[in-house]
């Protein structure tokens, strides 16, 4: 028997080989970047790539498991938010080969803009959810997710946090299963959703809706771990190791199906102990769950709903029964020290002129989202993927020419294949003026310089046809175009003078390499 030291992430990787998972898709995201990055390393049987967003990698696997091949997508949990509309639709289609879903929380926003508990995307898409509690578990769940996936015709959720993607454990490697490609039968009433398919489809969900509820409950992944009955905790993923290890005599109840919940073995838990507890990260999924069939137990009055938990926290609100908002927060003598634009950043040429103008900056996602700090302290605005050019039209709207003339949209390379292409065609088409700039460094830099479809080479590192910025911004109407290498300070600034008075819709290239690159 082999064994591994792995990431969780890796184990991910490692579980959809050993599952025979034919395609893999994702668009970087931290922390599930490295699935992607380890499959198409270590794993070359299985078809990966890099797609320009999560809805379309979310399509490409939704494709690949009707033509009769497992099939992976990850994303992290804001990258569920994008790919939303083909996971309702896909709940009604089902599957036909295994179809599985890597959703990456981030408890405590360590990577992201926000800290959303996607526990809720299964409820409400009435999808089932596995959730593992160490490495190990990440990769023996993977596997089991695509037989769950194809017993019950079903998507298959696996969602980690970012404690599990990027923690070590100790992984059991097996060897590949063989699984012959399923056929693909054309079966429009299954698998093209117009409204006479769509109704009987959703009863066929809520019919395995109840199948699954039944599976659930009779699930190993979901096990009474007996101890003392004065108190018994309900916990699920890396929450159930902080339990376990401040409270080893206690009674546990581990759910590793998160959805449907095991409303029968929750009953006999509930009913067996004297104080029940629920213990889990970020929204009181569970817990709500567990008052809903007529119990009340001691959960987020004592349980922070903000950020991460750690052993000390649950060591505090459960032993030393202090609630939540008063659990000392840790706090280091150190000076902290923010994060900043690496040395040589070709950003920070950009975000010296955009200060020295003192222009109205509509950011996005990416590293130059920390101009927003001094030194530069020259961001105003950032949603989503996309949304500065957006938002910049925005402005302009509620504002008028004025506005326009004295404030730009900045947006990187990928993030703007993956949703920036969308707003300005809007631009355009509404008779927008603003002016839009690409920060072109050649990578996706902010996740650990993936390639994207600008740089001319795909995950599996063969060379590929290479998206050209200002032939794109043309085809769609912009006819102010203008690369500039932004370390040329004095051209960058004439040109962004230049565009920002323009009163037409402008895009400026600014085109240098990553630092690091």
């Amino acid at each position: 028997m082999q064994k591994k030291i792995m990431l969780g992430n890796e184990a991910i990787a490692r579980g959809a080989y050993e599952a025979d998972c034919r395609v893999a898709a994702a668009y970087p995201g931290t922390p599930s970047t490295e699935i992607l990055e380890t499959i198409a390393k270590e794993y070359r049987n299985i078809k990966a790539q890099w797609s320009p967003n999560e809805k379309v990698a979310f399509e490409v696997i939704a494709g690949a498991s009707i033509a009769g091949a497992r099939a992976l997508v990850a994303m992290k949990h804001v990258g569920l938010n994008v790919a939303a509309d083909p996971l309702f639709t896909f709940s009604y289609t089902g599957v036909n080969a295994g179809m599985v879903i890597i959703n990456a929380d981030d408890p405590g926003a360590w990577s992201s803009q926000n800290e959303q508990d996607n526990r809720h995307y299964a409820r409400a898409a009435k999808l089932p959810m596995i959730e593992p509690s160490s490495p190990a578990e990440a990769k023996e769940f993977t596997k089991l997710a695509f037989d769950i996936s194809e017993d019950f015709d079903r998507a298959v959720i696996v969602r980690i946090t970012t404690r599990i993607a990027h923690s070590q454990g100790v992984v059991v490697l097996d060897e590949k299963m063989n699984v012959p490609l399923r056929p693909f039968e054309r079966n429009p009433q299954k698998y093209v959703m117009i409204p006479a398919h769509a109704r009987p489809r959703h009863k066929f969900v809520e019919e395995q809706m109840i199948k699954l509820r039944e599976y659930s409950n009779n699930s190993t992944l979901n096990r009474i771990e007996w101890g003392s009955k004065k108190r018994g905790i309900i916990t699920n993923g890396v929450a159930y190791q902080y339990v376990k290890e401040v409270c080893p005599e206690d009674s546990v109840l581990k759910i590793g199906f998160i959805w449907p919940l095991p409303d029968e073995l929750i009953r006999e838990f509930a009913e067996a102990v004297e104080e029940l507890y629920v213990v889990e990260e970020c929204d009181p999924f569970i817990e709500d769950h567990v008052r809903a069939l007529g119990y009340r137990p001691i959960g987020k009055e004592v349980i922070p709903i903000l950020g991460e938990l750690t052993p000390e926290i649950v060591d505090m609100a459960i032993n030393k029964k202090r609630p939540a908002n008063s659990i000392p927060v840790y706090t280091s003598k150190i000076p902290g020290r923010p994060p900043t634009l690496c040395k040589g950043c070709p950003h920070r040429y950009v975000f010296e002129v955009l200060k020295k103008l003192d222009v109205v900056v509509n950011g996005d996602i990416g590293c130059y989202t920390l101009a927003v700090l001094p030194p530069y302290s020259a961001m105003h605005s950032q949603g989503c993927m996309g949304a500065s050019i957006s938002m910049h039209h925005g402005f302009e709207l509620a504002r008028g020419d004025e506005m326009a003339r004295n404030s730009v949209a900045v947006i990187g390379d990928s993030t703007f294949i993956h949703s920036g292409i969308t707003p300005l065609i809007d631009i355009v088409y509404n008779k927008g003026t603003g002016t839009v700039i690409i920060l072109d460094n050649r990578v996706t830099a902010m996740t650990g310089h993936q390639d994207n479809p600008a740089t001319g080479r795909t995950l599996m590192g063969e060379e590929t046809h290479q998206l050209d910025f200002e032939q794109l911004a043309r085809a769609i109407g912009v006819k102010r175009v203008v690369k500039v290498d932004p370390k040329d300070q004095e051209t960058f600034e004439r040109v962004v003078r230049e565009e920002i008075a323009a009163k037409e819709p402008s895009v400026i290239i600014s085109l240098r390499k990553c630092v690091l690159v």
